[in-house]
């Protein structure tokens, strides 16, 4: 009869360890179908969905262009969740069909909507840049030789939906097939042409040249570099927009005349409106720096006139140091004088019962107010 032994090896931390265990690496945190699905329906326009799987480009690509080009990609993406899930939580049966896709091909095969999704974000990109380019002298600068940055921006775009998923390639390869082309501009006048050519032979050249899968593993950033990559990116990208509504956007008037947004702003901080703004907010801070915010406050409180009182004081034509007495004297005097009894002609009759009942609400507010002062006051007599 045969026994079995179990060895043991050396003890750890005070505890054996049998040697029949198995230790596993241990996996990040395994990423929901259902919540995946629920951020992309919600927020899959702004790329939340994709934050939420670890894919923070895509999610940058989604939010800057409203949903991959105004909802298109985000629509296409409904069947491709659960395998995007799967991805992101490094299935054994995803990583396996991987593995099998890298043994058949060679390189990533052409994928028709991916191409045109690059050159789309790329127009896109380069139109919003060639937007934000001033189009006068500012500063005493010609800032025209900026068009020289355009094929950059366009390559860029296609650069980054290239490397989405499992696909990886460089960027100096459509980079340089778009100024290699970039000078047909000076030939095809119309925008739209030369910029469309220039970016399809980026595009191309990323396809053929550049293109490869990503056989590495997924990196995993921490969340601080996550953020941080993506603010960079974001800030970037919000700069160019306000820089074209800034430099070329135009407003108009009262009259109807387009004024430019930079001229509006200068013309708004030397107003004497922002004077008179600007010198206001001075004051409460000096004041505020001797007597201290909370006397702010108490004053912005009196000033909204929360409980009615000024107003009550206003209806009764008395002053805010009134007596309870003067208060009474003011109220009875104003409703004999305004009752609606008095008027006889019909039209003026409603207008008198507004005015009535105004003066009774004044004296029920400021009564209950004395009366509540009042009281507080004995109250904090007594106390002492």
């Amino acid at each position: 009869m045969k026994t079995e032994s179990r060895t043991q090896e050396p003890q750890k931390n005070g505890k054996p360890k049998n040697s029949t265990e198995k230790i596993y690496p241990q996996l990040p945190p395994q990423k929901s179908l259902f919540v995946t699905y629920l951020l992309w329906l919600f927020g899959g326009v702004f790329g939340l969905h994709h934050l939420y799987l670890g894919n923070d480009l895509q999610a940058f690509l989604w939010w800057s262009t409203i949903g991959g080009y105004f909802g298109i990609a985000w629509i296409g993406e409904i069947f491709k969740i659960p395998e995007m899930v799967r991805d992101a939580n490094d299935d054994l049966v995803f990583i396996e069909k991987f593995v099998n896709i890298l043994r058949v091909y060679k390189k990533p095969p052409f994928s028709t909507s991916r191409f045109l999704f690059g050159i789309m974000v790329g127009y896109l990109w380069a139109q919003l840049f060639l937007l934000a380019i001033p189009q006068d002298k500012f500063g005493g600068i010609d800032w025209g030789y900026l068009h020289w940055f355009v094929p950059f921006v366009g390559s860029l775009g296609i650069y980054m939906v290239g490397n989405i998923g499992r696909e990886r390639g460089v960027l100096w390869h459509c980079v340089l097939a778009a100024y290699v082309t970039y000078p047909i501009r000076y030939v095809i006048y119309d925008e739209s042409y030369w910029l469309t050519f220039t970016l399809v032979a980026s595009a191309l050249a990323f396809d053929y040249f550049s293109k490869d899968y990503d056989r590495q593993p997924r990196k995993r950033r921490s969340l601080k570099k996550r953020c941080f990559y993506l603010s960079v990116g974001i800030c970037i990208y919000l700069s160019v927009w306000i820089a074209f509504f800034y430099f070329n956007g135009k407003i108009s008037d009262g009259e109807g005349e387009e004024i430019p947004v930079h001229e509006a702003i200068h013309n708004f901080f030397a107003s004497s409106w922002w004077t008179d703004l600007k010198q206001t907010l001075s004051d409460i801070y000096t004041y505020a720096q001797h007597h201290g915010w909370y006397e702010i406050y108490k004053q912005i409180i009196e000033s909204l006139d929360v409980d009615g009182e000024q107003k009550a004081y206003k209806v009764l034509g008395l002053l805010p140091t009134a007596s309870q007495p003067e208060i009474t004297s003011a109220w009875r005097a104003l409703s004999k004088e305004n009752h609606p009894d008095k008027v006889k002609d019909d039209s003026k009759k409603r207008d008198a019962q507004l005015r009535f009942m105004e003066i009774q609400q004044a004296y029920e507010v400021l009564s209950k107010i004395k009366n509540k002062r009042r009281r507080k006051n004995k109250k904090f007599t007594e106390d002492l």
